[in-house]
C-alpha cells in the first residue's frame, strides 16, 4: 500500500513537470511577467533599407527572451516611419527611421513596455 502511494505520489511529480516543459517551450520563460503567448508582431510594410535615411541602434535594459524582443520591436514599429530591429544576444535594437528621432521619444515607448534605454547611437 505504502510503494503504490509513493508511485502515485512521482507520477503526479513527472506529469506536472512534463505540462511545465511543454508550456515554457510554448510560451517562453517567465521572465517578462507572464506565461501568455507572444504578442502579435507588428509588420512594417516599407522595408525598403534606401528610405530610411537615419539609423540608431539602442541599448536596451531588460530584455532576456523572444516575447522581451518581441515587444520592444513592436513598441518601435507602432510608430509611423520606423522599421525596428532587436539583436537579443547583445540587446541591442537597429532602429531605422524615415524622420530624426529624438532620444525622450524612444525612451519613452521602451519605458511604457517595461524595459529601459541605456544607450541611444
Amino acid at each position: 500500500m505504502g510503494t503504490v502511494i509513493i508511485i502515485l505520489i512521482l507520477i503526479t511529480i513527472i506529469i506536472c513537470a512534463i505540462l511545465s516543459i511543454r508550456k515554457r517551450i510554448k510560451y517562453g520563460s517567465s521572465c517578462c511577467g507572464t506565461h501568455d503567448a507572444a504578442p502579435s508582431k507588428i509588420r512594417v510594410m516599407d522595408k525598403n533599407k534606401s528610405h530610411y535615411r537615419y539609423s540608431y541602434t539602442l541599448s536596451v535594459d531588460g530584455m532576456h527572451c523572444s516575447n522581451c524582443a518581441r515587444r520592444v520591436e513592436n513598441a518601435l514599429n507602432s510608430k509611423d516611419g520606423v522599421w525596428a530591429t532587436v539583436r537579443l544576444e547583445d540587446k541591442s535594437v537597429l532602429v531605422r527611421s524615415k524622420n530624426p528621432l529624438e532620444s525622450r521619444e524612444i525612451s519613452s515607448l521602451i519605458s511604457l513596455e517595461g524595459y529601459t534605454l541605456l544607450e541611444m547611437r
